[in-house]
């Protein structure tokens, strides 16, 4: 890591939790972020238990989201800014962290310690992990979505640790963004000449509770909708925010199989063969993967089935552009 260092200095940090009808999994988000002298907001979207008394009850200051709005988790973190710096005006980071995620011990002292020796990082984040990997191949998926490369990175997800004067900088998150709002704002911090780093520490478990096939297919058409969007803002050069992943989802999950079965129809049926290139797809990328065979070929397998729930979630977005509407948030619990 490159960035200077400079004495380690004690400095105001705050915490800005989100959630809806997380029930135990908010408890256990709140005790570990909960500690003397730390303020903590809790930000509730709408929920129909006692979500708001549990988590008062626990020392957090509680404020419900204004739900005469579209909801956003992007809205529920502004609102989480705006309440939090009324409480502590002088607040220097913010962990922001959802509800269905627990903090890793120690995490926040070691984020803000890297945050303060660093004066041009905006954000620190580190390894999220998946609480039950074993009970499904959808949660262990998300577990190795999550384990992405040490150091200088381009973005950083919901959990991370965020220096309030960059995003005060870039007015914080866009609020009408239903996907994708971390890695947008990490796009405009670095435009401003902010850095963003993944540090080699534990950061949170969260709890996808994924066990069923359409629970994965609507969190991955909501990737394809972020993709979508995020092109549409940030694609032209030099960004290229998310333009390879969108052109990818409407190649594999779009266009080859239009092709093909146009070929089948106007040609010959022995253009069908063409699918093949599906399994070989899935072949290649077993091959570059690494660990267990059986992880090995579902993430190679799911990796290309997803691009057709990718090209699911830009159709969504490309008919809310056309109509000139808003699309809501894609819940996949």
């Amino acid at each position: 890591m490159d960035e200077p260092a400079t004495a380690h200095r004690a400095s105001p940090v705050g915490v800005v939790v989100i959630g809806r009808n997380e029930g135990e999994r908010l408890l256990r988000c709140l005790r570990s972020v909960i500690t003397p002298g730390r303020t903590v907001v809790y930000i509730d979207s709408g929920s129909t238990d006692i979500s708001l008394a549990r988590a008062a009850s626990l020392g957090a200051h509680t404020f419900g989201l204004d739900m005469g709005q579209p909801f956003t988790a992007a809205r529920a973190r502004n609102e989480g800014v705006r309440r939090l710096a009324a409480i502590v005006p002088d607040v220097a980071f913010i962990q922001f962290i959802d509800g269905d995620c627990e903090a890793a011990p120690g995490w926040i002292d070691t984020a803000q310690a890297f945050l303060e020796g660093h004066p041009r990082a905006a954000v620190a984040c580190g390894r999220r992990r998946e609480r039950h990997p074993e009970r499904s191949i959808y949660n262990l998926l998300c577990d190795i979505e999550w384990d992405t490369p040490v150091g200088n990175a381009k973005a950083c997800g919901g959990d991370a640790l965020i220096r309030v004067q960059a995003l005060r900088e870039v007015v914080g998150f866009r609020g009408d963004l239903i996907a994708g709002e971390e890695p947008e704002l990490c796009v405009r911090l670095r435009a401003k000449g902010w850095t963003i780093w993944r540090l080699d520490s534990e950061m949170t478990l969260h709890d996808a509770a994924m066990t069923r096939f359409g629970q994965w297919w609507k969190r991955t058409a909501r990737a394809g909708y972020a993709f979508a969007e995020g092109a549409q803002l940030h694609g032209a050069a030099p960004e290229r925010h998310w333009v390879r992943e969108s052109r990818s989802g409407r190649v594999w999950g779009l266009a080859i199989p239009v092709l093909l079965l146009l070929a089948a129809w106007l040609a010959s049926p022995l253009a069908l063969l063409g699918f093949a290139v599906y399994p070989l797809q899935v072949a290649r990328l077993f091959l570059r993967e690494r660990g267990p065979m059986r992880t090995r070929f579902a993430r190679a397998a799911f990796l290309v089935l997803g691009r057709f729930a990718e090209v699911w979630g830009q159709f969504g977005f490309f008919a809310h552009r056309l109509t000139g509407t808003r699309g809501r948030l894609i819940e996949y619990k």
